[in-house]
């Protein structure tokens, strides 16, 4: 029984390699369309760079680094966690459709469990389409049990995207919608059964300077029929320009109201943006 269990880990282990080396590679192959391929000429008309970097559906190559501090968790009094996360849009043609890829790759730092290494690895692809009054999208997103043990949710999941926006001079508001539904993994984990739904609204102050929501992102849970993630929060950004290269700095603030679980309660976000507009 033994040696049966360490040939089964064995092949675990070979087929997350086999796995992450096909991440790396999709990962690879993204940047080179995006790079090979002419980026969506950006509809300067109603939207700035500083508004466009706001917009989930922007065709704006963008690389991001951003990072995460929970001062408060529920229902674990003293503990605290920090994450980074890595986000890079790749705008792109596609026949006669334009379409933007998103990767994100997050890092816990610190942890309760004292954990840390790399979570999940999330990809979109979104294909956008302009409207008089704005921007629509729709696509597909995935979830791939590419993290540490311990931080995986060791499921794939996979399920549709949904956005609009609409901006104006100075205002952009619109709602971005991601749906994961578990399709294989480790069946002694639990599923992957959530939507979510991100509300946008940025408004410009001049300046390059700019307020509004958080990312802030409602977590319905189908398995548990009910939202895991009702949060509330702000942001001030600025956008400025070091060495020809545009770059966007954010801080913001979040509150949590689902009080039920061991989440995160007051959340300081801190985002580095470099923007590649056409």
């Amino acid at each position: 029984m033994v040696f049966a269990y360490l040939v089964q880990a064995m092949a675990r282990v070979e087929q997350m390699n086999a796995l992450k080396n096909a991440i790396a590679r999709l990962v690879l192959i993204v940047g080179l369309i995006g790079l090979s391929t002419s980026a969506m000429a950006q509809d300067a008309e109603k939207q700035s760079l500083g508004q466009a970097a706001s917009d989930p559906t922007a065709s704006l190559m963008s690389f991001q680094l951003q990072s995460y501090y929970s001062s408060a968790l529920y229902n674990l009094p003293e503990q605290t966690s920090t994450r980074l996360q890595f986000r890079v849009a790749i705008p792109y043609s596609l026949g006669n459709t334009n379409n933007i890829a998103r990767v994100t790759l997050p890092y816990i730092v610190d942890s309760p469990s004292g954990t840390s290494g790399f979570a999940d690895l999330t990809i979109f692809n979104l294909t956008v389409f302009d409207r008089p009054w704005g921007r629509w999208g729709a696509g597909v997103v995935t979830l791939l049990p590419t993290g540490k043990t311990g931080l995986s949710a060791e499921k794939f999941a996979i399920g549709p995207a949904f956005g609009f926006t609409a901006p104006t001079d100075k205002l952009l508001i619109g709602l971005f919608n991601q749906n994961l539904f578990t399709v294989s993994g480790d069946s002694s984990k639990p599923d992957v059964n959530i939507s979510t739904f991100q509300p946008i609204l940025n408004y410009s102050l001049g300046n390059h300077w700019a307020v509004g929501l958080s990312e802030m992102t409602f977590v319905y849970d189908w398995d548990a029929s009910e939202f895991t993630s009702i949060p509330l929060g702000f942001k001030l950004s600025k956008l400025v320009n070091i060495n020809g290269k545009h770059v966007q700095f954010i801080g913001s603030y979040e509150h949590n109201f689902y009080d039920k679980s061991t989440g995160a309660k007051d959340t300081f976000q801190f985002t580095m943006k470099l923007l590649l507009p056409k």
